[in-house]
């Protein structure tokens, strides 16, 4: 006997109805959004599917990690630490400096050879250490050194991209890893585009240093001196002290706040750390100068006039209000760890992306339509039944893309499309199912009973498969095609559920109204 229990049929009037409700803000204008945003309590559905990049426009950015300039800096750590190491061990060296991936030191007593190794060997254990005649010893990061700090560079600079994107407001940014050294950002409704790269394309390392000043600016670099430009006049250069008394990533907060002549300037607070250094240096260093340092420029350069100890103050420059807000927001975010170069960049425009989505809802509005009339035409009222069910599947899939928050691409539409024909593939096979049961000499309700019956191994098995590869798509593939594999996937659960959830109950419900008649399949 085909019957279905109670709560099975409340179970599907719920999901039903919620699936209209998640779905509906899909269908409404801006203005009838915000009036039910408005209106209803928080709770009640007013999120929509988000477009991506192909369909509301756009820019699209392929940025490249320059790995060595952090490869460098690590080898300068290296052989900064190795100076005072070796000289408090009374090991004496000709040469000490920089090479690729490590250091070069060359003893002046070759005796002193494993000893040094043995020090090189503490500071850093990662070295693979060659010592050749002439007392000329060279430390390498090893492999596994290089592939950690590469991971962590890119990792890192994912995270202060999405930062820096995130605080300019764009809504459901895609940056991802790609290949070893290159992150891709996509960036839907993007208006300013030129922006965006201006603030990708700074590495935001800042530091206060004290200024040398028993030197003129002339001094040439090197050592545990560093010799920078003014930002306002490159041509005047101070020398400063290699050794940031405050770095950047002491910084908890940064805000754009007008100075005390009304210009625009950036104040910041210090953590405890940064608090007390800064206390601690200022006032051992009253009357010095002390130069505020960004992207190896000095924007200001004041006179320490007292000890500074409440761990807050202001960067204060010739900048617009544009610059002294983009300051803050890259300090917010914090510095890269290493520099971004553009190696490819396209804009979408928003009216490619309308007729993209034009074009898909074409698409999707024709498969509709001839679907439906084949359903009709070649299985009846079933087929009325089998076509209300791929209209609830549609209405799910929406509201499940508009609850996760997921963004819709061109590819995703396609995925929808081919829902909407498999939607039904599995009534076909309940119906044709029933007919042969009909075929046999057996009853309405025994035939219906047995369709849906035996009909459910193929509809697990053909659905399973889809699944198993839009499972694997997601896993995979990048961008437009997890795009596709997510709406295949959640339409291939949500017609699996309306093929034997919505239709069976239609087909239940007419069948205890039945008046006679044969069945209409």
């Amino acid at each position: 006997m085909v019957q279905i229990p109670r709560w099975k049929i409340i179970f599907i009037l719920i999901v039903c109805v919620f699936g209209a409700a998640y779905s509906a803000p899909n269908v409404l204008g801006p203005g009838a959004r915000d009036w039910v945003a408005q209106t209803l309590p928080g709770w009640a559905p007013s999120q929509t599917v988000n477009l991506g990049l192909d369909l509301q426009g756009g820019s699209h950015i392929l940025l490249e990690v320059d790995v060595s300039s952090v490869l460098k800096e690590r080898a300068d750590d290296l052989v900064s630490s190795a100076r005072p190491e070796l000289r408090s061990a009374r090991i004496g060296y000709k040469r000490i400096g920089r090479i690729e991936n490590g250091m070069r030191v060359t003893l002046r007593d070759v005796a002193q050879a494993e000893e040094a190794r043995r020090i090189l060997r503490e500071i850093d254990p990662n070295l693979d250490i060659l010592t050749s005649d002439g007392g000329i010893i060279e430390a390498r990061f090893n492999d596994a050194a290089l592939e950690e700090l590469q991971t962590q560079t890119i990792n890192q600079s994912i995270e202060i991209v999405r930062r820096r994107v995130d605080e300019t407001g764009t809504n459901e940014p895609v940056i991802q890893r790609q290949g070893d050294d290159r992150i891709l950002v996509q960036l839907p409704g993007v208006d300013d585009p030129e922006r965006i790269k201006e603030l990708l394309g700074k590495t935001a390392k800042l530091g206060f240093h004290l200024v040398n000043m028993d030197v003129g600016s002339n001094l040439r670099a090197g050592g545990g001196n560093l010799v920078l430009p003014m930002l306002e006049d490159p041509a005047q250069t101070l020398a400063l002290e290699r050794r940031a008394m405050i770095t950047g990533d002491m910084l908890v907060h940064a805000a754009f706040a007008p100075d005390q002549n009304g210009q625009p300037a950036v104040s910041f607070r210090l953590n405890s750390v940064g608090a007390k250094r800064f206390c601690d240096v200022s006032r051992e260093s009253v009357g010095r100068l002390f130069a505020i340092v960004l992207d190896a420029q000095i924007i200001s350069a004041p006179v320490i006039r007292e000890a500074i100890c409440g761990g807050s103050g202001q960067i204060s420059g010739s900048f617009s209000v544009k610059e002294a807000n983009d300051l803050a927001l890259l300090l917010r975010a914090g510095a890269l760890p290493a520099p971004l170069k553009i190696l490819e960049e396209r804009s979408v425009g928003p009216s490619l992306g309308a007729d993209s989505v034009e074009a898909g809802k074409m698409a999707a509005l024709i498969g509709l339509v001839l679907v439906l009339m084949y359903m009709m035409i070649n299985y009846s009222l079933f087929g009325v039944f089998a076509s209300i069910a791929m209209v609830v599947n549609l209405t799910l899939i929406f509201a499940i893309l508009s609850g996760l928050q997921a963004t819709l691409t061109l590819p995703g539409i396609a995925g929808i499309v081919l829902t909407v024909g498999m939607s039904v593939d599995a009534n076909v096979l309940i119906f044709e199912r029933i007919r042969e049961e009909i075929a046999k000499g057996k009853s309405a309700i025994a035939s219906v009973d047995s369709g849906f019956k035996m009909a459910l191994g193929t509809i697990i098995d053909s659905n399973l498969t889809t699944l198993i590869a839009s499972i694997i798509l997601f896993s995979f593939g990048t961008g437009p095609i997890k795009g596709f594999a997510v709406t295949l996937g959640i339409g291939i659960v949500t017609s699996f559920f309306t093929a034997l959830m919505v239709t069976r109950l239609l087909a239940v419900l007419w069948l205890k109204n039945k008046k006679g008649g044969e069945l209409p399949v």
